[in-house]
């Protein structure tokens, strides 16, 4: 258990808190100058009673001191405070959000930008579960001759939804028939089973009512996709070439290629507990990113499934500012997919 006095704690805070907004080692002047009401010897010595606990070390540049991983793991546990982040701020996620989209899966991408923009780190996001759940609903809205909406509703009252090219060899009495096939066979069934049956006896089916039985097999699965697809949106996967723990580029290609693993990614995201999770060096428990930090937080829209949003950056990321960031963002997000599920249901409903 590690005991530390008033005036080491005070050190240990200021000092992580200069060198995540600097990046520069922080020697005793540094830390006087800032607030620290002592002597440069007697901060010298706490400095020293630090790095013999291995809550920071030396670097080889300069006499200054920067925080160990498990300093950082102390500070996040014990001394951080999730800073407020201002009206200004809230209102700008806001009005990025507030687009027009045609799919939630569109919202979910754009969460992901939307952070990966404000923090230049890489940013992911992931949409509410929907396996388990059962299709009670289908609709398809035509926008044009060549495109229309497809509507999936769930139990709990999930709505999925997306715009679709129709292939010129689809005409709208074709559409006509894919619903009722639809309503009549799928509308009732657990996903899984609906996702079953487009591979064994929907085909049949299709091939008994269409000539070109391909294409609405083709246009049936596009459909039903985004309904079993738990895809990771992920935004600024170049900034980590940025990363100042990131110089190999072998080491880049490696992680690159896990964070475009859909499957090890979402091992990788969901998280432990429920909240704001900050997992720091080898708590992600992926060797690749032992010198980088993950912070998770998971959201959940009322009546319609949970998601998560995350963030992937060094080791001395802003701990207090991000922690604020990510927990408005996930209430932002949560708030925009309600809103949108209700006004899907609200257009079903009419």
């Amino acid at each position: 258990m590690i005991i530390l006095s008033e005036r080491q704690l005070k050190t240990l805070h200021l000092l992580v808190k200069i060198y995540t907004e600097t990046g520069v080692p922080v020697g005793s002047k540094t830390l006087m100058n800032q607030g620290i009401k002592a002597s440069s010897a007697t901060i010298r010595n706490d400095l020293a009673k630090l790095e013999e606990l291995e809550l920071i070390q030396k670097t080889h540049s300069s006499s200054g001191r920067i925080p160990s991983i498990k300093g950082y793991r102390y500070y996040v546990d014990h001394l951080m405070q999730p800073a407020e982040i201002s009206s200004n701020e809230i209102v700008h996620i806001r009005q990025l959000l507030n687009k027009r989209y045609h799919a939630t899966n569109e919202i979910i991408e754009q969460s992901a930008k939307i952070l990966s923009d404000l923090t230049s780190y890489t940013a992911f996001s992931l949409g509410p579960e929907v396996k388990e759940r059962k299709l009670t609903g289908f609709r398809i809205v035509p926008l044009n001759r060549s495109q229309l909406i497809a509507i999936i509703v769930t139990d709990q009252g999930y709505v999925e939804s997306q715009v679709f090219s129709i292939p010129e060899s689809i005409t709208s009495e074709d559409i006509e028939k894919m619903i009722r096939i639809i309503n009549d066979r799928l509308v009732g069934e657990n996903l899984l089973t609906v996702y079953h049956k487009l591979r064994t006896e929907i085909p049949l089916v299709l091939q008994k009512y269409f000539t070109n039985s391909a294409n609405v097999l083709y246009l049936f699965e596009e459909v039903f996709n985004q309904a079993f697809d738990d895809q990771v949106y992920i935004s600024g996967g170049m900034n980590l070439l940025n990363s100042e723990n990131l110089t190999d580029i072998a080491e880049f290609k490696s992680i690159y290629s896990l964070i475009s693993d859909s499957e090890q990614l979402t091992d990788l995201l969901l998280p432990d507990k429920t909240g704001i999770e900050i997992k720091i060096g080898h708590e992600i428990e992926n060797d690749l990113l032992l010198n980088m930090s993950l912070i998770t937080a998971g959201y959940e829209v009322p009546n319609y499934g949970k998601g998560v949003i995350a963030l992937l950056g060094p080791t001395n990321m802003s701990y207090s500012k991000l922690h604020g960031l990510v927990k408005v963002m996930t209430t932002e997000l949560s708030g925009h997919l309600d809103s949108y599920y209700r006004s899907l249901n609200d257009s079903i409903g009419q």
